[in-house]
Protein backbone atom coordinates (compact mmCIF):
# COMPACT_ATOMS: atom_id res chain seq x y z
CA UNK A 1 0.00 0.00 0.00
CA UNK A 2 1.34 3.26 -0.72
CA UNK A 3 0.57 6.24 1.78
CA UNK A 4 -0.13 9.67 -0.17
CA UNK A 5 -0.40 12.52 2.46
CA UNK A 6 -1.10 16.51 1.20
CA UNK A 7 0.60 17.15 4.91
CA UNK A 8 4.11 16.51 5.41
CA UNK A 9 3.89 14.61 9.08
CA UNK A 10 5.19 16.05 11.94
CA UNK A 11 6.07 13.21 13.82
CA UNK A 12 6.26 9.73 12.12
CA UNK A 13 8.66 8.36 14.99
CA UNK A 14 5.48 6.20 16.55
CA UNK A 15 2.16 5.70 17.38
CA UNK A 16 1.51 7.95 20.87
CA UNK A 17 -0.94 6.74 22.85
CA UNK A 18 -2.94 9.22 25.04
CA UNK A 19 -1.77 10.24 28.60
CA UNK A 20 -3.23 8.32 31.69
CA UNK A 21 -5.76 10.32 32.11
CA UNK A 22 -6.67 11.76 28.73
CA UNK A 23 -9.18 11.78 26.21
CA UNK A 24 -8.37 8.80 23.91
CA UNK A 25 -8.31 9.70 20.50
CA UNK A 26 -11.10 8.85 18.80
CA UNK A 27 -11.50 7.66 14.97
CA UNK A 28 -14.80 7.58 12.59
CA UNK A 29 -14.33 4.96 9.80
CA UNK A 30 -16.89 4.73 7.23
CA UNK A 31 -16.21 1.86 5.16
CA UNK A 32 -18.50 -0.56 3.09
CA UNK A 33 -16.92 -3.42 3.43
CA UNK A 34 -17.80 -5.33 6.65
CA UNK A 35 -14.20 -7.15 6.90
CA UNK A 36 -12.14 -3.95 6.11
CA UNK A 37 -13.97 -2.19 8.82
CA UNK A 38 -12.79 -4.69 11.13
CA UNK A 39 -9.55 -4.86 10.27
CA UNK A 40 -9.43 -0.86 10.43
CA UNK A 41 -11.14 -0.74 14.32
CA UNK A 42 -8.82 -3.60 15.42
CA UNK A 43 -5.38 -1.60 13.87
CA UNK A 44 -6.56 1.71 15.18
CA UNK A 45 -7.19 -0.28 18.51
CA UNK A 46 -3.51 -1.04 19.05
CA UNK A 47 -2.86 2.10 18.23
CA UNK A 48 -5.28 2.81 21.54
CA UNK A 49 -7.60 4.54 19.04
CA UNK A 50 -11.28 4.19 19.70
CA UNK A 51 -13.49 3.82 16.64
CA UNK A 52 -16.69 4.64 15.68
CA UNK A 53 -17.32 2.50 12.33
CA UNK A 54 -20.04 2.77 9.78
CA UNK A 55 -20.55 0.06 6.94
CA UNK A 56 -23.68 2.93 5.62
CA UNK A 57 -21.77 6.28 4.45
CA UNK A 58 -25.78 7.84 4.79
CA UNK A 59 -25.40 7.01 8.67
CA UNK A 60 -22.15 9.36 8.48
CA UNK A 61 -23.34 12.92 8.95
CA UNK A 62 -25.37 12.41 12.03
CA UNK A 63 -22.12 11.67 13.03
CA UNK A 64 -19.57 14.13 12.20
CA UNK A 65 -22.29 16.88 12.92
CA UNK A 66 -22.68 16.40 16.34
CA UNK A 67 -19.52 14.62 17.46
CA UNK A 68 -16.19 16.08 17.01
CA UNK A 69 -13.63 12.92 15.50
CA UNK A 70 -9.56 13.34 15.71
CA UNK A 71 -9.34 11.35 12.66
CA UNK A 72 -11.75 10.55 9.87
CA UNK A 73 -11.03 7.42 7.55
CA UNK A 74 -13.52 7.30 4.01
CA UNK A 75 -13.40 4.64 1.79
CA UNK A 76 -13.64 6.36 -1.63
CA UNK A 77 -16.31 3.65 -3.25
CA UNK A 78 -18.87 3.46 -1.02
CA UNK A 79 -22.13 2.13 -2.33
CA UNK A 80 -24.36 4.19 -1.05
CA UNK A 81 -22.46 8.12 -1.54
CA UNK A 82 -19.40 8.69 -3.00
CA UNK A 83 -16.28 9.41 -0.99
CA UNK A 84 -15.31 12.82 -2.34
CA UNK A 85 -19.39 13.80 -1.81
CA UNK A 86 -18.55 12.52 1.78
CA UNK A 87 -15.38 14.37 2.11
CA UNK A 88 -16.72 17.63 1.51
CA UNK A 89 -19.71 17.63 3.68
CA UNK A 90 -17.30 17.03 6.48
CA UNK A 91 -15.26 19.61 5.21
CA UNK A 92 -18.10 22.29 5.72
CA UNK A 93 -19.17 20.57 9.08
CA UNK A 94 -18.67 23.10 12.35
CA UNK A 95 -16.47 20.55 14.33
CA UNK A 96 -15.34 18.32 11.96
CA UNK A 97 -14.22 20.96 9.29
CA UNK A 98 -10.38 20.67 9.97
CA UNK A 99 -10.10 16.90 11.16
CA UNK A 100 -7.36 15.18 8.99
CA UNK A 101 -9.51 12.88 6.86
CA UNK A 102 -7.59 9.46 5.24
CA UNK A 103 -9.31 8.38 2.29
CA UNK A 104 -9.37 4.82 1.30
CA UNK A 105 -9.57 3.48 -2.27
CA UNK A 106 -8.48 0.93 -4.61
CA UNK A 107 -9.10 3.25 -7.75
CA UNK A 108 -5.70 3.50 -9.28
CA UNK A 109 -5.83 6.29 -11.54
CA UNK A 110 -4.00 9.35 -10.95
CA UNK A 111 -6.79 11.62 -10.91
CA UNK A 112 -8.79 9.98 -8.17
CA UNK A 113 -5.58 11.14 -5.77
CA UNK A 114 -6.00 14.62 -7.23
CA UNK A 115 -9.78 14.57 -6.68
CA UNK A 116 -9.50 12.93 -3.15
CA UNK A 117 -7.60 15.83 -2.51
CA UNK A 118 -9.62 18.45 -3.80
CA UNK A 119 -12.66 17.44 -1.84
CA UNK A 120 -10.56 17.72 1.00
CA UNK A 121 -8.71 15.00 2.09
CA UNK A 122 -5.85 14.70 3.77
CA UNK A 123 -3.91 11.43 3.33
CA UNK A 124 -4.89 8.96 0.24
CA UNK A 125 -4.21 5.37 1.06
CA UNK A 126 -4.18 2.71 -1.83
CA UNK A 127 -5.82 -1.06 -1.29
CA UNK A 128 -5.14 -3.70 -0.55
CA UNK A 129 -4.44 -2.84 2.84
CA UNK A 130 -3.08 -5.68 5.26
CA UNK A 131 -3.06 -4.64 9.52
CA UNK A 132 0.75 -3.29 8.96
CA UNK A 133 0.22 -0.96 6.15
CA UNK A 134 -2.91 0.27 8.28
CA UNK A 135 -0.26 0.56 11.22
CA UNK A 136 1.97 2.60 8.83
CA UNK A 137 -0.58 4.88 7.63
CA UNK A 138 -1.70 5.50 11.28
CA UNK A 139 1.91 6.38 11.93
CA UNK A 140 1.41 8.52 9.15
CA UNK A 141 -1.27 10.66 10.24
CA UNK A 142 -0.21 10.79 13.91
CA UNK A 143 1.36 14.65 13.61
CA UNK A 144 -1.57 16.27 11.59
CA UNK A 145 -3.80 14.31 14.27
CA UNK A 146 -1.72 16.02 17.72
CA UNK A 147 -2.26 19.53 15.95
CA UNK A 148 -5.86 18.61 15.70
CA UNK A 149 -6.29 17.65 19.58
CA UNK A 150 -4.38 20.77 20.60
CA UNK A 151 -6.30 22.97 18.48
CA UNK A 152 -9.63 21.50 20.78
CA UNK A 153 -7.85 21.59 24.14
CA UNK A 154 -9.60 23.42 26.45
CA UNK A 155 -7.89 25.51 29.32
CA UNK A 156 -9.74 27.16 31.80
CA UNK A 157 -9.36 31.06 31.57
CA UNK A 158 -11.63 33.66 32.94
CA UNK A 159 -11.31 37.24 30.77
CA UNK A 160 -13.09 39.80 29.26
CA UNK A 161 -15.04 38.99 26.24
CA UNK A 162 -17.47 41.05 23.75
CA UNK A 163 -19.47 39.68 21.13
CA UNK A 164 -21.15 41.03 18.76
CA UNK A 165 -24.27 39.82 16.36
CA UNK A 166 -25.60 42.25 13.86
CA UNK A 167 -26.12 45.70 15.87
CA UNK A 168 -26.49 43.57 18.97
CA UNK A 169 -23.40 43.77 21.32
CA UNK A 170 -23.14 41.66 25.16
CA UNK A 171 -19.98 41.87 27.44
CA UNK A 172 -19.22 39.00 29.76
CA UNK A 173 -16.78 36.50 30.58
CA UNK A 174 -14.95 33.40 28.94
CA UNK A 175 -15.02 30.00 30.94
CA UNK A 176 -12.50 28.07 29.14
CA UNK A 177 -10.98 28.77 25.70
CA UNK A 178 -9.37 26.80 23.03
CA UNK A 179 -7.33 27.49 19.60
CA UNK A 180 -10.53 26.85 18.30
CA UNK A 181 -13.06 28.81 20.26
CA UNK A 182 -14.35 30.03 23.69
CA UNK A 183 -16.89 28.95 25.83
CA UNK A 184 -18.73 32.47 26.76
CA UNK A 185 -20.81 33.66 30.06
CA UNK A 186 -22.34 35.96 29.33
CA UNK A 187 -26.28 38.08 30.18
CA UNK A 188 -27.82 37.40 27.03
CA UNK A 189 -27.37 34.41 24.52
CA UNK A 190 -27.58 34.26 21.14
CA UNK A 191 -28.81 31.40 18.88
CA UNK A 192 -27.36 28.13 17.79
CA UNK A 193 -25.88 29.05 14.21
CA UNK A 194 -25.53 32.94 14.45
CA UNK A 195 -22.71 34.30 12.99
CA UNK A 196 -20.87 36.14 15.95
CA UNK A 197 -18.09 38.79 16.36
CA UNK A 198 -15.73 37.81 19.62
CA UNK A 199 -13.30 40.13 20.94
CA UNK A 200 -11.28 38.28 23.73
CA UNK A 201 -9.09 40.89 26.41
CA UNK A 202 -6.42 37.99 27.01
CA UNK A 203 -3.91 40.49 28.90
CA UNK A 204 -4.77 44.10 30.73
CA UNK A 205 -3.44 46.69 28.49
CA UNK A 206 -3.25 44.51 25.40
CA UNK A 207 -5.14 44.81 22.00
CA UNK A 208 -8.06 42.31 22.21
CA UNK A 209 -8.11 39.12 19.93
CA UNK A 210 -10.87 39.47 17.66
CA UNK A 211 -12.34 36.45 15.32
CA UNK A 212 -15.40 35.82 13.71
CA UNK A 213 -16.95 32.59 14.56
CA UNK A 214 -20.70 31.02 15.10
CA UNK A 215 -22.01 29.72 18.09
CA UNK A 216 -22.41 26.16 18.38
CA UNK A 217 -24.39 25.76 21.41
CA UNK A 218 -26.21 27.86 24.52
CA UNK A 219 -26.37 26.11 28.10
CA UNK A 220 -28.23 27.07 30.66
CA UNK A 221 -29.26 29.86 29.17
CA UNK A 222 -26.50 32.08 29.75
CA UNK A 223 -23.05 30.24 28.05
CA UNK A 224 -22.36 29.92 24.44
CA UNK A 225 -19.84 28.00 22.68
CA UNK A 226 -18.43 29.81 20.03
CA UNK A 227 -16.09 28.19 17.38
CA UNK A 228 -13.76 30.16 16.16
CA UNK A 229 -13.55 30.49 12.31
CA UNK A 230 -11.46 33.26 11.02
CA UNK A 231 -8.82 34.73 12.84
CA UNK A 232 -6.26 36.79 11.05
CA UNK A 233 -2.81 35.75 10.80
CA UNK A 234 -1.52 38.40 13.74
CA UNK A 235 -4.58 37.68 15.91
CA UNK A 236 -3.98 33.49 15.56
CA UNK A 237 -0.70 34.06 16.25
CA UNK A 238 -1.62 36.27 19.48
CA UNK A 239 -4.04 33.46 20.70
CA UNK A 240 -1.30 30.17 20.32
CA UNK A 241 1.27 32.34 22.41
CA UNK A 242 -1.18 32.99 25.02
CA UNK A 243 -2.74 29.48 25.44
CA UNK A 244 -0.17 26.77 24.37
CA UNK A 245 1.84 27.47 27.17
CA UNK A 246 -1.15 26.82 29.11
CA UNK A 247 -2.38 23.68 28.01
CA UNK A 248 0.23 21.35 29.29
CA UNK A 249 -0.85 19.25 31.79
CA UNK A 250 -4.84 19.67 30.09
CA UNK A 251 -6.53 16.99 29.47
CA UNK A 252 -8.13 17.42 25.67
CA UNK A 253 -12.22 17.99 25.71
CA UNK A 254 -14.07 18.63 22.32
CA UNK A 255 -16.46 21.96 22.40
Amino acid sequence: MKIETEIESRNQSGVRRAAPGGTPTRALVVEDEEAMCALIKEALAAANIEAVTLTRSAEAAGQFQEEKFDVILVDLGSSTANGNVLVKKIRTSGFNRKTPIVMISGDQRPGALSEGFKAGASFFAYKPIDRAHLMSLIRATQGTIEYEKRRFRRVPVRAKVQVKCGDTSVEGETIDISLNGALVRASHTFPVGSTVEISLYLLAGKRPVVGLGSIMRVVEGNQMGIQLEHLSAGASGRLQDYLLPLTAGHGTSHR
